[in-house]
C-alpha cells in the first residue's frame, strides 16, 4: 500500500439551484440500512460550472437508484460556508452516509466532525478532506495525473521556456497534480533544459486566471514559450485564449485534464496538444455503490491503497487517468461514449474525421 500526503483537499459542489434534489428509487428494490429503513445519501459537490461535474452527479444518482438508495444532491458554488451549512442541512434531515467533493480541504474537516458526532460515515469524492477522521477516500490517482502531463510535455518539448499553471490553491488534488509534473519536469530543469518562466496558481480553477498569468508572460518574455503545462482544461482554454491573440495557437505545447468537450474539439483542430482522460462513469458509479456499503456496514472492496491527510493513512480507491491526444481521441473518449464523434470533429472538415 502506498502512502502519500497531500497539503490540502478541496469539496466539488454543484450550484445553489440544485440544493435539495432528491431522488426516488426504482429499479431493483430498496436499499436498505441495518435498521431496515431505506438508505439516503447525501452528496455535496463543489461547482455544477464545469461539464465533469455534471456527470458526477447524474452517474452517482443513477447507480444510487439502480441500488435503490435515495440521493440528496447540495451544492455550495465554491463557498466553504454554504457548503458547511448545506451538509448540517442533510445530517438534519437523516442522511445514512455523506459524500464530500470539498471546496476546501481544511473547512471541510468540519463537516467529518459534524457527521461523526451522529454517527455518520463520509466519504471524500475526488478531492480529499484533511486533518480530520475521514473514513473513505475515492479518486483518482491524482499524482499519477500530473505525472502524466509531465511526460507528455517533455516527451514533445524537452527543452524550450515553460509555463506552470496549477488550480485553485484549497484544492488538495491541484498540489498534487503539481507534485507529479514537477517530478517530471524538474530533471529537465536541473540539467539546464527546462526554463520554467512563470509558475502561478489560478483561483478557483478559473480560465481568467489563465489567460491573465499567460498574457503576462508572454508580454515578459517576448513570446518566447514552448510549453504551458496547464492542470486543467478550463486553464488550458484560457492559456489558449492569450496564444491565439499572438497568433501562438497551435505552436505553444498545452496541457490539460477532463477530456472536456471543448477541450477535446481544441485538440481535434490542434490548439491544445492533450489532455488527461479520467473515466468519470468508473468514479461516480463506484462511488455511489460504496456509499450503499457504508451504510449497510458492509465491507469496502478495493480500498487497498492509503493517503495521508494529515491526521491518518485514510482507505482509498484511486482509479487510473488516461493521456488523450489527437492520436487516441477515438479509442478513449469517444469510444467509451464520454463524447460524440460528430461533436468532437465539429470544426474539422469531414474528410479528415478519422473512422470511429
Amino acid at each position: 500500500m502506498r502512502s502519500i500526503m497531500g497539503p490540502l483537499a478541496v469539496v466539488v459542489a454543484l450550484s445553489l439551484g440544485c440544493a435539495g434534489e432528491k431522488t426516488e428509487p426504482k429499479g431493483k428494490g430498496t436499499a436498505e440500512g441495518t435498521s431496515g429503513k431505506q438508505i439516503t445519501i447525501g452528496l455535496s459537490l463543489d461547482t455544477l460550472r464545469e461539464e465533469r461535474w455534471q456527470r458526477d452527479r447524474d452517474l452517482f444518482v443513477a447507480r444510487a437508484k439502480e441500488l435503490g438508495a435515495n440521493v440528496i444532491v447540495q451544492a455550495a458554488n465554491n463557498n466553504d460556508a454554504v457548503q458547511n451549512a448545506q451538509a448540517e442541512n442533510m445530517l438534519t434531515q437523516g442522511v445514512d452516509v455523506l459524500v464530500v467533493a470539498p471546496h476546501n480541504s481544511k473547512s471541510a474537516a468540519t463537516i467529518v466532525a459534524a457527521a461523526h458526532k451522529l454517527g455518520v460515515p463520509v466519504i471524500a469524492y475526488d478531492r480529499m478532506i484533511s486533518d480530520c477522521d475521514l473514513d473513505l477516500y475515492i479518486s483518482f490517482d491524482n499524482l499519477k495525473v500530473g505525472e502524466l502531463q509531465g511526460q507528455y510535455a517533455v516527451a514533445q518539448r524537452p527543452k524550450g521556456n515553460y509555463v506552470l499553471i496549477a488550480g485553485a490553491p484549497t484544492d488538495n488534488n491541484a498540489h498534487l497534480y503539481r507534485q507529479g509534473q514537477l517530478s517530471v519536469i524538474q530533471p529537465y530543469v536541473d540539467r539546464g533544459e527546462i526554463r520554467i518562466v512563470a509558475d502561478q496558481w489560478a483561483n478557483d480553477w478559473q480560465p481568467i486566471e489563465a489567460l491573465k498569468i499567460l498574457e503576462n508572460t508572454l508580454t515578459r518574455e517576448q513570446n518566447r514559450i514552448d510549453a504551458v503545462v496547464a492542470s486543467n482544461d478550463g486553464l488550458a482554454g484560457g492559456a489558449i485564449q492569450a496564444l491565439a491573440e499572438q497568433k501562438l495557437d497551435g505552436k505553444v505545447l498545452v496541457t490539460g485534464q477532463d477530456a472536456e468537450l471543448a477541450a477535446c474539439q481544441r485538440i481535434a483542430t490542434g490548439s491544445q496538444s492533450m489532455t488527461i482522460y479520467k473515466p468519470i462513469r468508473a468514479l461516480a458509479t463506484r462511488g455511489a455503490e460504496v456509499a450503499v456499503a457504508m451504510a449497510r456496514k458492509q465491507p469496502i472492496e478495493g480500498a487497498d491503497q492509503t493517503l495521508n491527510n494529515g491526521t491518518k493513512d485514510v482507505p482509498s480507491i484511486l482509479i487510473p487517468p488516461v493521456t488523450v491526444d489527437r492520436g487516441n481521441l477515438v479509442a478513449t473518449v469517444v469510444r467509451d461514449g464520454y463524447q460524440k464523434l460528430e461533436d468532437v470533429f465539429r470544426d474539422v472538415p469531414k474528410e479528415q474525421w478519422p473512422t470511429p
